[in-house]
């Protein structure tokens, strides 16, 4: 908190003195969620062991508040269902890391109270997230299921010699990440044409016949896994610190972009 303080990401208006002064540990589950009127769990990617804590909070906590986890890909309906205040629960599932990136994926369980959704999109804006709210549960929810559409693809595009690891990333970091830093797939359709409905009349007969292409789900595993292995190794040894060394720098870069962001406000 001390880093995102001198470098001027520290969200809030509070100082981090002050921030600090706020965080406590606590030995007790009753204690430590008294007076609360928003609960985030963040506990391992466990599912037993996440519904062992709902379980104990639904014991606990009054119609009030809400009870929310950071789940990246667990359901509600797995996380939530028999819960007395299950209609208090949500996953509000954060991007690492949450202080640069500021998406919160908020996903109901169908027995999620609409005031549930609603106060926590209302939380995570006022802390200065960026909450996009899911209609239904969906295995993967937004993110993950656009982001390993990615990596199939890209895996399979390595797997039959059609480009090399590097080059693969390089599309992405010096291409469509670009692009995507500040506008969706659908609005960048829309501006690359006349309006959508121009695009779909202008690219879907291409595009469609470049779907029909892709192919199974890959393995992830055997040669390839040691072609990219390979590639990547070359590029960032795999110990410890020269992997804590990259991330450090892409966490620095996340910051720059950030803040550029904040500044280029949408019209």
């Amino acid at each position: 908190m001390k880093l995102l303080g001198q470098s001027g990401s520290l969200k809030g208006s509070l100082s981090v003195e002050q921030q600090l002064s706020l965080i406590s540990g606590c030995g007790n589950l009753a204690e430590a969620v008294e007076g609360a009127m928003h609960i985030q769990e963040c506990v391992p990617e466990d599912l037993e062991l996440k519904k062992k804590i709902f379980a104990q909070l639904d014991r606990i906590v009054d119609d009030r508040v809400v009870l929310s986890s950071s789940s990246s890909c667990l359901l509600p309906s797995k996380l939530f269902t028999g819960l007395a205040h299950v209609k208090q629960c949500v996953v509000a599932h954060p991007v690492n890391p949450p202080y640069y990136v500021p998406l919160v994926e908020l996903v109901p369980h169908p027995e999620t109270a609409p005031a549930t959704m609603d106060r926590t999109y209302a939380l995570m804006r006022r802390i200065g997230q960026s909450p996009v709210r899911l209609l239904k549960e969906i295995d993967g929810f937004v993110l993950n299921r656009l982001q390993y559409a990615i990596i199939s693809e890209a895996w399979r595009l390595v797997e039959e010699g059609i480009v090399s690891p590097n080059d693969l990333d390089l599309v992405m970091s010096d291409g469509l990440g670009m692009r995507y830093a500040f506008i969706g797939p659908l609005e960048t359709m829309h501006l690359n044409a006349e309006g959508m409905v121009s695009y779909c009349g202008r690219y879907s007969d291409g595009m469609k016949r470049v779907l029909k292409t892709f192919g199974p789900v890959p393995e992830f595993s055997g040669a390839t896994v040691e072609k990219v292995n390979q590639d990547m190794c070359m590029k960032v040894p795999d110990d410890p610190e020269h992997l804590a060394a990259r991330r450090q720098w892409r966490d620095d870069c996340l910051m720059k972009l950030a803040k550029l962001k904040h500044q280029v406000q949408p019209q």
